[in-house]
This record gives structure tokens, sequence and C-alpha cells, in this order.
């Protein structure tokens, strides 16, 4: 892993940010499938080969997004080379005792290097450090690495939204308990 640095974010840092491409490449999907039956309705997700790469956009329009990042508790940015390359948002104002990771984000270039890993590993000492049990991620049932990712460091899949995000996509969530 490259050595990255990761600290709180300053104001400095969200125009900079910002510019980052937030859209990714992906393979897969996770696919919803719904199955009404008489008295019950069952959901099941699969992984989904699709028959090209895709490039998806983020769940959020990035214009909005710093005057969300007010809002939110904690912002984490990495630092590599003196150059921001990343950052996750975080709070833990959603449920009692639990940290909420709303935004995941490293530059392309940089993405395979552990940047995404050491920001969540940070987000969960800022969790501890406030004294919450869990740790969810929240993310769009097209970002298959970002699923892959929180798949890989043990989080794991506790649920979903469906018209979750202003674009209509489906939300999905993975968490852990933290120690």
């Amino acid at each position: 892993m490259p050595e990255v640095q990761i600290r709180s974010a300053v104001a400095t840092d969200l125009p900079i940010l910002m510019a980052i491409d937030h859209a990714c490449k992906t393979d897969y999907v996770w696919q919803m499938d719904l199955q009404p039956q008489e008295d019950q309705v069952s959901v099941a997700f699969r992984e989904m080969r699709l028959p090209r790469s895709v490039t998806v956009e983020y769940s959020r329009p990035v214009s909005s997004l710093a005057d969300e990042w007010s809002r939110k508790v904690g912002m984490l940015v990495a630092i590599l080379d003196k150059q921001q390359v990343g950052y996750t948002r975080i709070t833990d104002r959603v449920v009692p005792r639990t940290a909420w990771i709303t935004d995941l984000v490293v530059a392309p270039r940089f993405r395979k290097m552990g940047i995404g890993t050491a920001l969540i590993m940070s987000a969960q000492n800022w969790a501890l450090e406030r004294k919450n049990l869990r740790i969810f991620i929240e993310m769009s049932s097209k970002q298959h690495p970002a699923i892959s990712l929180a798949q890989k460091i043990g989080y794991e899949f506790c649920g979903y939204n469906d018209h979750y995000y202003a674009n209509q996509d489906i939300t999905l969530f993975f968490g852990r308990t933290l120690r």
C-alpha cells in the first residue's frame, strides 16, 4: 500500500475533492429480483455480469456535495504525495451508536492502491472514538467496485432501499460490528 495520509478535511479541500472524477467503470451490477407471492414478497440480489463495461455516474450530484459536506459530522481526506486523492464522509446521527459512511471516493488513477481501504479503516477508528458499536456503508447497486471492497474487508450485506438516491438507483447497505 502506498504511504497515504488520512486527515480531517478543511475548507480548502472542497474544490479539489469536487473536481475528482466520481464515476466508476464496472462489468457487474447487483440485480434485484422481486418475487411477489400471495401473502409475501421475496427480494433477492444477484451479481450480474454486464455484456460490456459501463461507466457508472456517482449517485449524488457532485455539484451539491459542497452544501452536503457541511451537514455531515466527519469528513476524512486521503493525501498521497501532498495531493488530495480521495475522501469519505461519515455521520453518526442516523441511528444511535452507529456510524454511517455516506460517501467513499478515490480518484481513478489512485484506485486499487489501498486508499479506499485506508479511508474505511480511518472511518472505523473515527466511529470507535465516538463510542459507536456498528458502522454501515451505503452504495448504489451499480457500484460493483465499492461492493467488492466492502465485502473484502468484512462488511456484510444488510439491506437496501429502492429509489434512495435522486437518480432512483437502488442503494445497498453493508455493515459490520466495530471492535
